[in-house]
């Protein structure tokens, strides 16, 4: 029976929690206490296992496994968002060759969704909120390309390219399904040529230090999160 690791994060008193299922990496669980994210955690990974296994992945997406906490951060800054000050000990791990590769493949599964989801929606769709203010798929994506040109200047610096890329999502919403794509190979390629020394290197920025491991954990969870949201959205529409 497969056994699934989980990472956690929440404050002290357990409330905002995530759950990072670090063997899928990109697989997440959120709630509002420890407990209820927790609950949700099973849910989620078999989300991802189906999602893996509908790209051709080697995955039993309804058999049977076990899950454990090995890991629980309680201290830091911004807690249960995905990105906790100290990291895991996951995140610090040199980054072997076949990983990465791996890494990037599931990366450029959930892009090439995201992708997929939005093309043929009218500006209009695109830009349009919900009750309650929620921000608009554009709006989400814009968001999600930002940051994760960010994640991508954390370990190798900036990359002209990545953020030349960027700038062409933002004036135009009928051009964000090809500009993300230009962003996202750009990136891609600069992921595929990292260095046997930037796989393990280590990058101080502030109370955070940034790894090759950890860039690639907060790309892919972040833009599963995402992806996830948006076809929700896009469902509603």
């Amino acid at each position: 029976m497969t056994e699934y690791r989980m990472y956690l994060e929440s404050g002290p008193r357990q409330r905002k929690t995530q759950v990072h299922v670090l063997d899928l990496l990109g697989c997440i669980a959120q709630g509002a206490t420890t407990g209820v994210a927790l609950e949700a955690t099973p849910h989620t990974i078999r989300t991802y296992l189906r999602f893996i296994h509908s790209h051709g992945e080697h995955v039993d997406p309804e058999g049977v496994f076990s899950t454990t906490i090995v890991e629980h951060i309680m201290q830091g800054y911004w807690l249960g968002n995905g990105d906790p000050t100290p990291g895991f000990s996951f995140d610090f791990q040199p980054l072997e060759i076949d990983d990465l590769e791996l890494y990037i493949t599931h990366l450029t599964w959930i892009q090439n969704s995201t992708i997929e989801l939005i093309e043929g929606l009218s500006s209009e769709l695109l830009v349009i909120e919900t009750r309650g203010n929620s921000r608009s798929i554009y709006h989400i994506l814009e968001h999600v390309a930002g940051a994760h040109k960010e994640y991508l200047r954390m370990l190798v610096g900036r990359v002209d390219a990545v953020s030349e890329a960027l700038h062409a999502i933002q004036p135009d919403p009928e051009a964000l399904p090809e500009a993300l794509g230009t962003l996202w190979q750009i990136s891609r390629l600069r992921l595929q040529a990292l260095s046997e020394a930037e796989r393990q290197q280590s990058v101080p920025h502030g109370q955070v230090t940034w790894t090759a491991r950890r860039c690639l954990r907060r790309m892919l969870e972040h833009s599963w999160e995402h992806l996830l949201e948006i076809a929700e959205r896009v469902k509603g529409l």
